[in-house]
């Protein structure tokens, strides 16, 4: 028989010391990877910088063009590693794209949104936030549009470091109120449009939420509680196969090809019938087909979502790309055209090499620096099959059908994310209650415990330490409490950072 050459002990310390080496490896790896990501920004930046350069006439004002260059493509990167995670989160989390597959749809998609159907006329100030015939001279105002520009991107990337999904736009709106308060004083901001601002954070959310939880409801008592649930699979799922075609058919109308048409309310609602039509009758046979090769199981019939959730993450995607690339390229078109002597009051015109910066700057945040947020609205908040997640993809489209017709300012990335929790919350109801349906039966009936008082008291004890337990595996609360107070510091954070970078750029230039 052999012998050990080496004693246990010493075995345990050598098997330490390969895991240490292992580690040491892995995270050698992952700091090479860091600085590639790294790298590829600075590459990016400099021939934006360059390309910038070129685009000036006036030697004069060459530093603040290329400086605006440079920030509005530092401000796109950043959101393509933030903002379009809500776009492809939930069909990553559900397992229907690969993160790979993912990154590319939402690259691409974001790009031709941003190219095709981007504003334009994007200028922040234009919206109403500041009053631009408040700033005395054109120095003032690139000065304060360089440093909105600037705050938002910076909090963006915080927000991203420390795995936050964020809004964008309101980063920008925050910026430009600090720069103009500081360049102008209290005088210059609309409150009017900020409290509406403000009052989208709790819009944005709780209309995402109520309304994702609402068609999960619908998908669970109608399909997936049924005892024949490929029956039921067969009745209902071309109808919400179609009624989610209708709803991008007309979010895409109303917001993506704004830039390219905009057609009256009834031409749009006629748009959304004839693609709910259309598609169920398209889908229809196609699903029955389908279901014909399914189990009779819950995962199995949510299987059936999967390609709806792939389109889905394209055309949020498109849209997104077509309306945030304003967050980038609006206070940089601004400068640009101010700077090329433009009316600062007027609508600010913008170049095709502006637009075509910012695509890029998303496409390449995104693949660079996505996965992170993508794996926190997919898989971190809440557990995500195909089912819940095209109850979330739908919610985005309709909620920024029904907030636009009725003028409220809402949050594409607040939607999405609500739309998640209001996933998991409805899930942990349901959970909790048939939980708590279940301690009844088996708790001894009132007349055995003496009272119905002991019974409820009997029932409540036994209820209180499950229901918490399982409430913290459907619905994170950590990434809750992140990611609504990073929503609630947004506009204030981006304003005292607008009005710190204003004050130095206007003493140092």
């Amino acid at each position: 028989m052999a012998e050990n050459p080496l004693p246990s002990g010493d075995l345990k310390k050598l098997d330490k010391e390969l895991k240490n080496i292992s580690r040491f490896e892995d995270a050698v790896q992952e700091i090479s990877r860091g600085n590639l990501k790294f790298g590829i920004c600075i590459l990016f930046l400099v021939m934006v910088g360059f390309f910038a350069f070129t685009q000036v006439a006036d030697a004069s004002n060459q530093v603040f063009i290329v400086l605006a260059g440079l920030l509005g493509a530092y401000m796109a990167l950043n959101i393509g590693a933030n903002d379009v995670a809500n776009n492809i989160g939930p069909a990553v989390g559900s397992k229907a794209l690969t993160m790979t597959g993912a990154l590319i749809i939402a690259a691409v998609f974001e790009a031709a949104g941003a190219i095709i159907a981007g504003g334009d006329v994007v200028s922040t100030v234009r919206k109403g936030i500041v009053n631009p015939a408040a700033m005395e001279s054109d120095v003032m105002f690139i000065h304060a549009m360089m440093s909105a520009l600037f705050a938002a991107a910076l909090w963006v990337n915080l927000a991203t470091f420390i795995g936050a999904p964020v809004s964008t736009t309101h980063s920008v709106v925050g910026g430009v109120m600090g720069a103009g308060i500081a360049a102008t004083g209290l005088g210059a901001v609309n409150w009017a449009t900020m409290g509406k601002i403000a009052a989208s954070w709790v819009i944005s959310p709780v209309m995402g939420g109520i309304i994702a939880a609402a068609f999960l409801a619908l998908i669970k008592f109608q399909i997936l509680f049924k005892e024949d649930k490929v029956t039921a699979a067969k009745k209902w799922v071309p109808v919400l196969v179609g009624f989610m075609a209708g709803a991008f058919a007309m979010y895409l109308t109303m917001k993506g090809l704004k830039k390219l048409w905009k057609p009256s309310g009834e031409v749009v609602m006629l748009i959304g019938l004839v693609f709910f039509v259309s598609t169920w009758v398209i889908v229809k046979p196609v699903v029955a087909k389908a279901a014909e090769k399914i189990e009779n199981r819950r995962r199995a019939v949510s299987d059936l979502f999967t390609i709806p959730l792939i389109f889905s993450a394209a055309l949020l995607s498109f849209a997104h790309g077509a309306n945030d690339v304003a967050n980038a390229v609006g206070p940089l078109a601004a400068v640009v055209g101010v700077a090329s002597g433009a009316d600062m009051t007027g609508n600010v015109g913008l170049p095709m090499w502006i637009l075509v910066v910012g695509a890029l700057g998303i496409a390449a945040g995104l693949l660079l620096f996505g996965p992170k947020l993508v794996r926190t609205v997919g898989e971190k908040i809440t557990k995500l099959d195909r089912a819940r997640a095209y109850c979330v993809a739908l919610s985005a489209a309709i909620t920024v059908i029904i907030a636009s017709a009725l003028g409220l300012p809402v949050s594409s990335t607040h939607i999405a994310v609500g739309g998640v929790f209001g996933v998991g919350f409805f899930r942990e109801f349901l959970s909790n209650k048939k939980k708590r349906e279940r301690l009844e039966k088996v708790l001894p009936e009132a007349g055995e415990t003496g009272s119905d008082k002991g019974r409820g008291e009997a029932l409540e004890r036994l209820t209180k330490k499950q229901e918490k337990s399982r409430r913290r595996k459907l619905v994170r609360r950590q990434h809750l409490t992140t990611i609504v107070a990073a929503w609630l510091i947004t506009v204030p954070l981006s304003a005292l950072l607008a009005a710190i970078l204003y004050w130095m750029m206007s003493t140092l230039m």
